[in-house]
């Protein structure tokens, strides 16, 4: 058993500093029941999670189920700082009371995947307030400014001319001085940031806590570009707040070499079932898009149930398989004609009306199903269906 949890621990991780600790740590457990701590940091600098998220969660979810007590760290001190990671400028400052309502966006999603009775949540606020003046300089006096100039992006902003604010140095230390605060038996976080796990072990060993944590690190998840990191901003994301239908959907939309990537990041199944699933692909015993199909049912039932997970699969296999139009689309009611561009903004389908231009350019954009060219067509009188790729629809009454 001890070896299994070893395995599924180990399941795609990027790296691991100390994995002769988190062997001693598991085997104690199963031996003994002595429980050990993981902790987790986020910043609450936006309020949604996505899939990129997740593939740190699921990693604190198996460390439960083997002896793990997750401390999930929220920074809501160090979010007022900003993580320097991969910045080429100073990050913008977040007033307290939307760090305040990220942090509860978090909490209120994260226990879609982890165990509530074996985490642990707390706040950086509490101490890092607490350290004052005299422990802040204390604190700085542990890292000298040439080590810490030897850090990649640091590194790189200073060679180029570009501002590295003196918070900014600050700020690994503080990620540090919480596995401190915390006497953390484990950290885990992206490779991105190694820099900050490793100072969590540093500042250990600055302050005799008597232990150093070991480090796991998980690899970034591409998108659904399958080339950048998912993120919001790159408008590659699936957030696991979307509508079930719009999950399934970008699930069903990665490529299929992508998808192993997901399947071993994201699911739950064993590295086993998994290989056996791989296997029946390359065989030709199993559809791909069948494999995906199954990949994206597991997840959306993961954020909200098998009878909404069912439900989106067959939405989408009316729009897609049997060219139907989906049930519950967005309905808007205008009195007067319309042209097309705010019409697509109204109904909620395109951002803005620079972008609908470009994609009735692109040839992305149908009203009534039928491919539209003119991006200044004016819809008169009557019920329209607009369209905008394959997953975007939405009814206009024109009066």
């Amino acid at each position: 058993m001890i070896q299994k949890a070893l395995e599924e621990i180990s399941r795609g991780t990027a790296e691991i500093i100390d994995m002769e600790a988190i062997e001693k740590l598991v085997s104690k457990y199963y031996k003994e029941g002595t429980t050990y701590t993981v902790k987790a940091g986020f910043d609450p600098t936006g309020a949604d999670l996505h899939l990129g998220h997740t593939v740190l969660l699921q990693k604190l979810k198996v460390f439960q189920a083997h002896g793990g007590k997750i401390q999930l760290l929220i920074g809501d001190f160090t979010a007022t700082i900003g993580d320097p990671t991969g910045k080429s400028e100073t990050r913008k400052i977040l007033d307290r009371g939307t760090i305040l309502a990220n942090a509860q966006t978090y909490q209120d999603q994260v226990f879609n995947i982890l165990d509530e009775s074996k985490t642990e949540v707390v706040f950086n606020s509490t101490w890092l307030e607490a350290l004052g003046a005299a422990g802040m300089v204390s604190l700085t006096t542990t890292f000298n400014v040439a080590r810490m100039l030897e850090r990649d992006d640091f590194e790189k902003r200073y060679k180029s001319g570009h501002s590295i604010s003196i918070s900014e140095f600050i700020y690994p230390l503080l990620q540090g001085y919480d596995s401190v605060e915390l006497e953390s038996d484990i950290e885990i976080g992206g490779t991105d940031q190694k820099f900050n796990l490793l100072m969590g072990r540093h500042l250990q060993r600055a302050y005799e806590i008597g232990k150093e944590q070991a480090v796991l690190m998980m690899p970034i998840l591409e998108g659904l570009d399958g080339v950048q990191k998912m993120s919001k901003s790159l408008n590659n994301y699936i957030g696991i707040t979307e509508e079930p239908k719009d999950i399934y959907a970008k699930i069903l939309s990665v490529s299929d070499e992508l998808m192993w990537r997901y399947y071993e990041l994201l699911s739950e199944k064993s590295l086993e079932e998994i290989a056996t699933i791989k296997e029946d692909v390359q065989k030709g015993t199993l559809h791909p898009k069948v494999a995906k199909e199954n990949l994206a049912l597991e997840l959306v039932t993961r954020f909200y149930n098998e009878e909404l997970a069912t439900l989106a699969k067959s939405e989408f296999d009316n729009v897609f398989k049997a060219n139907k139009l989906p049930s519950d689309m967005n309905e808007i009611e205008v009195e007067e004609g319309i042209w097309i561009c705010k019409a697509l903004v109204d109904a909620g389908i395109e951002p803005s009306t620079s972008q609908a231009r470009r994609d009735i350019k692109q040839g992305a954009v149908r009203v009534d199903q039928e491919k539209i060219s003119d991006e200044k067509l004016n819809l008169d009188s009557g019920e329209y269906i607009l369209q905008v790729g394959k997953r975007k629809f939405a009814k206009v009454k024109v009066g």
